[in-house]
């Protein structure tokens, strides 16, 4: 009996050890990337934004994806497109600073919900979508929902189709029980997650080096909380249980885009996921020599490519008014 005793004293001690680490890093995190702009409520959470240039021109949208946050995009995107678009980037909901409340909410027709949701309270109903990774699949979710409303599609990196497996990064994700997500969330998957970062970021950036600012210019330093380990989780089992229907549904799809991958992309293959959407009317171009993480490592040719989809949607939409 002490010999028993003994061991659940140590691990519980261990699990108590990790919860105080896990909640120095949430603390650190916080204060290394603050809240950088406004918080709309909708149905089932909430979405922070960003939103920076003139509110008469047109709107892009910006998506960020899987473990992610809208830093992604502010990095150097957002100020790039500034002066001549109107940019909105978001936390996906419950990424950042956004909430949501359940973990059903986590699959893409929901999350794009709440972001078209979002959207409405903003009165934009013309928005082009800026997708990265798992953004590229939810603005495609919103693409399909609301085409009156999607004025293009400029993906970058998007995941379009099911994956036998997650990209192994992301398999410890992969957790369907949700009080295990919270036990591991809040115990050792943070510190470990600090620990592993730079092998981490080496993986989802390769053949490109990750950045030395991304854990502050980027938002990486968000990723070390509970709750980013919780989101991912639910986002990972969310992906499972609905892209099969959403891949069901891409020929429906009417609104006009392209698609943009860094050729040498080590978490989401070009040939596997942009080359399928071709026949529904999407482009499909690549960057020599780029990985995953295009957004952060060739902001100008993510710049140029969007640019390049927006005028075309808008010489598409002007001679079907002629």
């Amino acid at each position: 009996m002490t010999t028993l005793l003994t061991i659940v004293l140590l691990i519980t001690a261990f699990f108590v050890g990790m919860n105080m680490w896990t909640r120095r890093l949430t603390r650190d995190g916080l204060k290394r990337v603050p809240q950088l702009g406004d918080i709309v409520l909708v149905n089932g959470g909430s979405i922070h934004y960003v939103e920076k240039g003139d509110p008469s021109k047109q709107t892009i949208v910006m998506i960020h994806g899987l473990t992610g946050q809208l830093q992604h995009f502010t990095y150097a995107l957002v100020d790039i497109l500034a002066d001549d678009y109107h940019i909105i980037a978001v936390d996906r909901p419950g990424c950042g600073y956004s909430t949501r409340d359940s973990a059903d909410l986590g699959r893409l027709p929901e999350q794009a919900r709440m972001i078209q949701e979002f959207l409405d309270t903003k009165d934009i109903s013309d928005a082009v979508l800026v997708g990265h990774s798992l953004g590229g699949a939810v603005s495609l979710a919103m693409a399909l929902e609301h085409p009156d409303k999607t004025k293009a599609l400029a993906l970058l990196a998007p995941l379009t189709q099911k994956m036998a497996t997650p990209p192994q990064v992301f398999k410890p994700l992969g957790i369907r029980i949700e009080w295990l997500r919270s036990l591991m969330g809040n115990t050792i998957a943070v510190p470990l997650a600090a620990k592993t970062a730079p092998h981490t970021l080496s993986i989802v950036f390769d053949p490109e080096p990750a950045p030395k600012d991304f854990l502050d210019r980027a938002g990486g330093a968000l990723g070390l909380r509970p709750s980013a380990f919780i989101t991912g989780s639910q986002d990972v089992v969310g992906i499972d249980e609905s892209i099969d229907a959403q891949m069901a549904r891409y020929a429906e799809l009417t609104v006009p885009g392209g698609i943009l991958y860094g050729a040498q992309d080590a978490i989401l293959s070009p040939q596997k996921q942009g080359e399928p959407m071709k026949p529904f009317g999407l482009t499909s171009d690549t960057i020599d020599k780029a990985g995953h993480m295009i957004l952060i490592t060739a902001p100008d040719a993510c710049a140029a490519f969007i640019r390049r989809i927006t005028e075309a949607a808008r010489v598409e939409a002007t001679n079907k008014t002629v």
